[in-house]
C-alpha cells in the first residue's frame, strides 16, 4: 500500500475520463483553462498562441515512443532548461518515472479504440510532502503549429509537454516555473532528498581517499534507485553553452545513466595499469556535444577493448548522447553535483529518512513566539521552533533539508516566491528534553546557507550524541510553514522540542518540584590512573543526579581523554549533588577510576574548573590519581538554560 494521495482540486481522474467517454467528448479543464493566466502572471506572450491536441499537431500521437530515456528532449522557444534536464533525469530510473506517470499504459493512445481516449490525463508530484495527483487535459499552447514549452525529438511523443503542463498547473501557470532549480524539479518529480555537493571545494581531484568516498556515495544512491546530475558553471551569461577544450558545454547540467566498479582481468590490468577501474556514464538531454576525452566513442581507450571485453565489463553506450568518463576525469571537469537519494522506502525495515512539518508563527507571549529570526537576532533567536535527533554512532553522515511552503500562487497577489531560510545546529546535552532559552555551553556544530531559495541544506559527518535544530526566516516576526527531513542510514528519532520546563503534575508535586537547574560539561580526564605500564585504560564517564544518570562514549586506549560531554539536571534542592564519575572499561568487570562530587548552587562560579579526582564517599574522599576539567552551570530560574 502507496503513501496517501491527495487529489488537486479535488479532480477524479476516473470519474471524469467516465463522464467524458460517456458523453463522447474531449475533456476540457475548467480549472486551467487555454487562456492566457495559464501561461503566465500578467503579461501577454508576443505572437499568436493556440491550444492544440496532440492529433491536432501530429499523426498518431503517442504519451511515449518505445523507451521513454531513449529520446532527446528540447526546450522550446520558452522552455525551461532546468525542466528539460529534470526529465532527462527522471528517465533514468524507472521506479521513479512510474510514479510520477501513474498506470502510462492505460493512458496511452490506441488508435484501434478511439472512442476510449477522452482527452485527459493525470501526472503525480511530490508537494510539500504529500503526493499529489494531478489532472490534465491535452491541450498544449503554439505558436505557428510548434509547442511552445519543451518537446521530444520523436515528434508524435507527448509525455514531457503534458508533465510540464501538469506541473505549471500545480505550481499555478508556466511562468511558475522560472526560477526553479533543478533539484526543486527533481524532489517535486520523485520525493527524493537533495544534495549540491561542490566538486571544487571537496578537492577531489587531490584528495585520493575523499575522491573514493564520494564515489562510494554514489554509488550507493544509484543502485538504490537515486537520481544523480551534474554540470560546469559559466562564469557569465555569454559562456553559457560555450563548449570547454574537451566538448562539454558549460551551464549545461548532464544526466548519471551508470556507474561501476570494475575489476579488470590479467590482460587489461597489463592494459590499463590499474586492477580496477571507477567508471561514470553520463548523458547530454540534447544528445549531442559528448566528452572528446579519454574514454570517450573515439579515444585510444576503447580501442584496447574488444566487444567482449566492452559486454562483459558493462561499458555500453544505449543513448545517443551517452559518454564515458573514469571517476578521475570526472571530478577534474565538473563543478557541481546533484544527489537526489530514493528515501520514500524503509531498508530492512530501518527508517533512513525523518521529518515534520512545522510553521514560524508569531505570538505576543514570548514563549509562545515561534518566528525568532536568524542567529544575528540573538535575544529572540531561540523563539524559534527547536527540534532535537540522536546519532547513535560516531561518523555517520546526516543530510538535513529545510524546505519553506512555495509561495508561487500566490505571486499574482504580490506576494515573494520565497522568503530568506535557513537553520542552526547544536550539539546539546545528552539528556536533554526541553528547548533551549541560552547558548551558554552548546556547540555551534554547523549553519546550512541562508537564502531565499524554497530549500536549503547541509551535510555533515556528526559525532555520537543529541543536536538541536532550529530552523530560521532571515527576517523575526514572519509567519509561514516549512517541512524538515533529516536523511541518516541510522536512525536518528526527530521530534520537536515543545516544552519550556518540566510539567507541573501530581508526581512531581508529591516529590517536590524543580527549583534549580543545572548544565554540566566535562571537558577532559586526564593523568588517569595505570597499575602497570602496558595496561590498557579505555575510559569513560558516568554523570549522575539523583536516580539520572548521562553515560559518556568510551575513549579508546588514553589516560588523556577528551570527552566535552554534556548534561543537564533539574533538581528540586542543591542538596541533591551531581557527581562524575571516571570508568575503565574492561571485557569483563568495569574499574572505577575516581568521581567528584558538585554541589553545583547557582551562585558557584560559571568558568571552567579543574579538580582531582576521589574515592567514593563525597567531596572530602581520599585523592586518586587524575583530574577532570568542567564547567558548571546552575540557575533557580528553570527557562534560563
Amino acid at each position: 500500500m502507496g503513501p496517501p494521495l491527495k487529489l488537486f482540486k479535488n479532480q477524479k481522474y476516473q470519474e471524469l475520463k467516465q463522464e467524458c467517454m460517456r458523453d463522447s467528448r474531449l475533456f476540457c479543464d475548467p480549472t486551467f483553462l487555454p487562456e492566457n493566466d495559464s501561461l503566465f502572471y500578467n503579461r501577454l506572450l508576443p505572437g499568436k498562441v493556440v491550444w492544440k491536441r496532440p492529433q491536432d499537431i501530429c499523426d498518431d500521437p503517442r504519451l511515449i515512443v518505445g523507451n521513454i530515456s531513449n529520446h532527446q528532449l528540447i526546450q522550446g522557444r520558452l522552455g525551461h532548461k532546468p525542466m528539460v534536464s529534470a526529465f532527462s533525469c527522471l528517465a533514468v530510473q524507472e521506479s521513479h518515472w512510474t510514479k510520477t506517470i501513474p498506470n502510462h499504459k492505460e493512458q496511452e493512445w490506441d488508435p484501434r479504440k478511439p472512442d476510449k481516449y477522452a482527452g485527459i490525463f493525470r501526472f503525480r508530484f511530490w508537494h510539500f510532502g504529500e503526493w499529489t495527483e494531478v489532472v490534465i487535459d491535452d491541450l498544449l499552447p503554439t505558436i505557428n503549429g510548434d509547442l511552445v514549452f519543451s518537446f521530444s525529438t520523436s515528434m508524435n511523443e507527448f509525455w514531457n509537454a503534458l508533465l510540464e503542463k501538469a506541473y505549471a498547473k500545480l505550481l499555478g501557470c508556466y511562468e511558475a516555473l522560472d526560477g526553479l532549480t533543478i533539484t526543486d524539479i527533481i524532489v517535486d518529480f520523485t520525493g527524493t532528498l537533495a544534495e549540491t555537493v561542490d566538486m571544487q571545494k571537496g578537492r577531489y581531484t587531490e584528495l585520493v581517499e575523499e575522491k573514493y568516498k564520494l564515489f562510494r556515495e554514489l554509488y550507493k544512491t544509484f543502485t538504490k534507485g537515486g537520481l544523480i546530475c551534474c554540470s560546469i558553471e559559466s562564469p557569465n551569461q555569454e559562456e553559457q553553452e560555450v563548449e570547454t577544450d574537451w566538448g562539454l558545454l558549460k551551464g549545461h547540467t548532464y544526466t548519471m545513466t551508470d556507474i561501476r566498479k570494475i575489476r579488470l582481468g590479467e590482460r587489461l590490468v597489463e592494459v590499463f595499469s590499474a586492477e580496477k577501474l571507477y567508471m561514470v556514464r553520463l548523458r547530454n538531454p540534447l544528445g549531442r556535444q559528448e566528452w572528446s576525452g579519454p574514454w570517450s566513442e573515439i579515444s585510444e581507450e576503447w580501442q584496447q577493448l574488444t566487444a567482449g571485453d566492452r559486454k562483459n565489463l558493462g561499458l555500453v553506450m544505449s543513448d545517443d548522447g551517452e559518454f564515458w568518463m573514469s571517476l578521475e576525469d570526472f571530478c577534474r571537469n565538473f563543478h557541481k553535483l546533484h544527489v537526489c537519494r530514493n528515501v520514500n522506502n524503509p531498508i530492512f525495515g530501518r527508517k533512513e529518512l525523518e521529518s515534520v512539518l512545522g510553521c514560524w508563527t508569531v505570538d505576543d507571549d514570548p514563549l509562545m513566539n515561534r518566528s525568532g529570526g536568524c542567529y544575528n537576532n540573538r535575544d529572540t533567536f531561540l523563539q524559534n521552533p527547536q527540534y532535537i535527533f540522536t546519532v547513535p554512532e560516531d561518523g555517520h553522515k546526516v543530510i538535513m533539508s529545510l524546505q519553506q511552503k512555495d509561495m508561487r500562487t500566490y505571486r499574482r497577489m504580490g506576494r515573494p516566491d520565497n522568503y530568506i531560510i535557513g537553520f542552526e545546529l547544536f550539539k546539546v546535552e545528552m539528556n536533554r528534553k526541553f528547548r533551549l532559552h541560552h547558548l551558554y555551553i552548546q556547540e555551534r556544530a554547523g549553519t546550512s546557507t541562508y537564502i531565499d531559495t524554497r530549500t536549503v541544506f547541509l551535510s555533515k559527518y556528526l559525532k555520537k550524541g543529541n543536536y538541536v535544530l532550529v530552523p530560521t526566516m532571515f527576517q523575526h516576526g514572519r509567519t509561514s510553514e516549512f517541512l524538515l527531513r533529516i536523511f541518516s542510514e541510522v536512525p536518528v528519532q526527530l521530534r520537536e522540542l515543545t516544552l519550556d520546563m518540566p510539567k507541573m503534575s501530581c508526581w512531581n508535586l508529591a516529590r517536590g518540584y524543580p527549583k534549580v537547574v543545572t548544565q554540566i560539561t566535562v571537558h577532559s580526564a586526564e593523568g588517569l590512573e595505570k597499575k602497570y605500564a602496558n595496561e590498557t585504560v579505555n575510559p569513560y564517564l558516568v554523570i549522575k543526579c539523583g536516580k539520572e544518570e548521562v553515560r559518556s562514549p568510551v575513549q579508546k586506549n588514553t589516560v588523556h581523554a577528551i570527552f566535552d560531554t554534556q548534561a543537564i539536571f533539574y533538581r528540586r534542592t542543591t542538596d541533591i549533588p551531581i557527581i562524575i564519575q571516571v570508568w575503565n572499561s574492561r571485557k569483563f568487570c568495569d574499574q572505577f577510576l575516581g568521581q567528584v562530587t558538585l554541589d553545583a548552587d547557582p551562585s558557584d562560579c560559571r568558568d571552567l574548573k579543574s579538580l582531582y579526582l576521589r574515592k567514593k564517599g563525597g567531596p572530602t574522599a581520599k585523592v586518586k590519581q587524575g583530574h577532570i576539567s568542567f564547567k558548571v552551570i546552575s540557575s533557580d530560574d528553570l527557562t534560563e538554560l
